[in-house]
């Protein structure tokens, strides 16, 4: 096998949970091959470069296999070999968002019911 549809091979090597959500990714311009935007019908081949962008951050890969079924991970990660620069970056971001947590920490539950009167004073209202 040559080829496989971009939405199948995102799927097969585990960066979307389900077929429909990879699909979805490259109907937004989520995924380029290439250099260009790409449809989720768009064969990939080995040797193509892809940029991915999901929850997990921006990925830059270069293909290395072709499957058109889901296996284990440890499969899957042998499909691509991402980039140093895109594990760097995704890295550092990873970094940043960590240490922004501690200036911003979130609230531990909901408010009570003098918080809630605080909030709407601040707020302006009556």
């Amino acid at each position: 096998m040559d080829a496989v549809r971009i939405d199948k091979w995102l799927w097969a090597a585990r960066f979307f949970k389900t077929r429909a959500i990879a699909s979805r990714a490259c109907d937004i311009g989520r995924i380029e091959s290439n250099g260009q935007r790409a449809k989720p019908a768009r064969d990939v081949h080995a040797g193509d470069r892809l940029q991915i962008e999901n929850d997990a951050g921006r990925f830059e890969i270069d293909v290395l296999g072709i499957s058109h079924i889901r296996g284990p991970a440890s499969v899957a990660q042998t499909l691509y070999r991402e980039t140093e620069a895109s594990r760097e970056a995704r890295l550092r971001v990873a970094e940043e968002r960590k240490s922004m947590q501690q200036f911003a920490p979130l609230p531990v539950g909901r408010p009570s019911k003098r918080d809630r009167r605080r909030i709407i004073q601040f707020r302006g209202r009556a």
